[in-house]
């Protein structure tokens, strides 16, 4: 009997390669098998395949915790913010906005797209490519069994246990549950804290214009949250009316009423989670901002929370410096009080291995969104000097042009007078509207022949207007960028390049600073040491010490700034502590920066009506004088040195 239903093969009767043939018989009986088999194989699959009856990370989320840098908790961060909905509050618009774009059969669909779901197999298999081919069913799988890694066996689990949610649930309760999961971006799950998020009201009162949005923010917040970039505006306006059409299609929305929503329902600016009032919240921001880069989690994966977030911020020296801003802003307040309405102040403090030590970021986040201290806004000015003096010993000077290059030393003499002109090898520099540019210090003296280490510690420009020159802008930039200031925040590279019109943050200015005190090697600001996920730790790409400038010149500079800080303020007096200050030529901005022991601080004081515009005014004295300066007295408070 076995041996009348085994197929004869080679085929008899048949000569050469044709016994290799297999008949019709044979082709139509091999396809039943397999067809057969796949069956069998998707029954005992679909039979083994349970509902798993726990709930996985991505649906019971934990908060966010960020601690000192002496581990004791600094502050909790709820990330995850969800508000279960039942389905009869959620307007009909709302579903059927959502249905339209991600999955309009979904009343009648097993709970699976098999086209989808073979497009998606072998897109991965062909393409190494995983996208596509989701119902909503099986989204809602993934989002509260599943992990959100795109694998083929994932795939398929997702598909089995979709299968079997169908028969189990009824199509409410998977459209609801859907709807209470989904990642809307802005650190929001679920359709009722999305509303809330972006329009500032309950989903009951979101009209169809309003949740067409919402549901475009379903293939992906980062791309279409119209608030984070242009690009994303357009993108975000094009599927909200291809949604709001779709509906017209489907039935669900007359195009009455689609002719009514003409115009992109702009959704609120982005909220933050941590807004407290407290200064945390500047450092709860950069520290999030660090994190995300140096672990390289998206905003999705970091706005699930779970993370142990250890910074580097010193709460002693936090302390220290946030309540000597503090003092001075009670001083403006009370001394000069309409200008006081308009100051700024912003300040850091990093220690020579790169960590962001303490940060002033503003008097409340909640009225003041972005941080003083890492915000490139005004000029640095006369604070500046230092690159250009570590530029000129570290590359030497040319006086005529292609000449060779000669090295100075601290006690090489430049022209200290007042309003001297800028000189190039072939003579006067002359800027576009034909004047001849002239060098002009602070204090409008003229101090004649004097050594450029001399000329630091006594803040006399002039010489260094011409030592930039002389060495080359070029290196000038390259120097600066080395020690620590972004290209970003440089000015165009023309005389005024060396007086400091370049805007570097509060936190780079420390951090270029820290380069000197560091014997020249400079270390990337960091604002994260160690970040654990539930206990385990994560993968944190941390900075490293590289060579920006010699380590003599580093000291040369060292020492010409430790003479600035005793020649102005006598009663300090120690080898361990530089300073500087700086101010600029239109009188918008002061500042103080210098190092003590391994600690960096920099402190601008500036005035800026930001209802206005974000033109600096001037000071008219709210910084003090340079016998009372109000950025150094902040330094000094801080520095734990007044």
């Amino acid at each position: 009997m076995l041996r009348r239903l085994r197929p004869a093969y080679p085929r008899p009767g048949r000569t050469g390669w044709r016994r290799w043939l297999p008949s019709w018989r044979q082709l139509l009986g091999g396809f039943a098998a397999s067809l057969g088999l796949a069956a069998l194989s998707l029954a005992v699959a679909y039979a083994a395949t349970d509902i798993p009856r726990n709930l996985n990370s991505y649906a019971t989320q934990q908060d966010t915790v960020y601690f000192w840098s002496d581990g004791t908790p600094m502050a909790r961060t709820g990330w995850v913010r969800r508000q279960a909905m039942p389905l009869k509050d959620i307007p009909e618009d709302v579903r059927w906005a959502v249905l339209a774009a991600e999955n309009e059969s979904f009343y009648s669909d097993p709970g699976i797209s098999f086209k989808g779901l073979f497009r998606a197999l072998w897109r991965t298999v062909g393409e190494g490519d995983t996208e596509g081919g989701s119902t909503i069913t099986q989204q809602y799988v993934k989002n509260v069994y599943l992990t959100q890694n795109q694998t083929v066996s994932r795939k398929f689990t997702e598909a089995m246990i979709s299968l079997k949610l169908d028969n189990r649930m009824s199509k409410d309760d998977i459209l609801e549950g859907y709807l209470n999961t989904s990642w809307f971006g802005r650190g929001t799950y679920g359709i009722q804290r999305a509303a809330q998020a972006y329009y500032g009201t309950d989903v009951t009162h979101l009209n169809a214009s309003q949740a067409a949005f919402l549901a475009s923010l379903l293939k992906g917040a980062g791309l279409y949250d119209p608030t984070l970039s242009k690009a994303n505006h357009k993108r975000a306006v094009e599927r909200w009316s291809w949604i709001l059409d779709r509906m017209v299609k489907t039935g669900k929305l007359s195009p009455a009423e689609r002719a009514k929503y003409k115009k992109f329902p702009e959704p609120l600016k982005s909220a933050r989670a941590y807004d407290t009032g407290k200064q945390s919240d500047y450092l709860v921001e950069l520290a999030q901002q660090y994190a995300k880069k140096a672990a390289h989690l998206s905003d999705k994966q970091f706005d699930l929370g779970g993370y142990q977030i250890y910074t580097t911020f010193d709460r002693k020296r936090e302390t220290a410096l946030t309540d000597a801003v503090a003092k001075a802003r009670r001083r403006a307040k009370k001394e000069k009080p309409e200008a006081a309405k308009t100051v700024h102040y912003g300040a850091a403090s990093v220690a020579t291995d790169g960590r962001i030590l303490a940060v002033y970021g503003g008097p409340d986040h909640r009225t003041q969104g972005f941080n003083e201290s890492n915000a490139a806004t005004v000029q640095a000015g006369s604070a500046f000097l230092p690159f250009v003096y570590a530029a000129g010993l570290e590359h030497g000077v040319r006086k005529t042009r292609g000449g060779p290059t000669t090295r100075i030393t601290p006690q090489t003499v430049y022209n200290g007078d007042n309003g001297v002109a800028v000189l190039t090898p072939e003579g006067p520099y002359w800027d576009r509207s034909g004047k001849k540019v002239l060098a002009h210090n602070d204090d409008g003296k003229s101090y004649g022949p004097i050594s450029l280490g001399k000329a630091l510690a006594r803040n006399v420009n002039t010489p260094f207007m011409q030592l930039g020159m002389d060495t080359g802008l070029d290196e000038v930039r390259e120097t600066a960028i080395a020690a620590g200031l972004l290209p970003s925040s440089l000015g165009p590279q023309v005389p005024a390049l060396s007086l400091g019109n370049s805007t570097p943050s509060a936190i780079r200015m420390a951090g270029g600073y820290a380069t000197f005190a560091a014997a020249g090697k400079h270390t990337e600001p960091y604002s994260v040491r160690r970040i654990t996920h539930n206990g385990a730790a994560v993968r944190l790409t941390t900075p490293t010490a590289r060579r920006a400038i010699g380590a003599e010149v580093a000291e040369q500079v060292s020492q010409a700034l430790t003479d600035s800080l005793n020649t102005a303020h006598p009663t300090v007096a120690t080898a361990r502590a530089t300073g500087k200050s700086g101010t600029t030529a239109d009188d918008t901005a002061a500042w103080y920066t210098g190092t003590s022991g391994s600690v960096s601080t920099a402190v601008v004081v500036y005035r800026m009506d930001l209802s206005a515009s974000l033109d600096p005014l001037p000071l008219e004295g709210i910084a003090g004088t340079p016998a009372a300066s109000v950025p150094y007295a902040v330094w000094s408070g801080a520095m734990g040195l007044d």
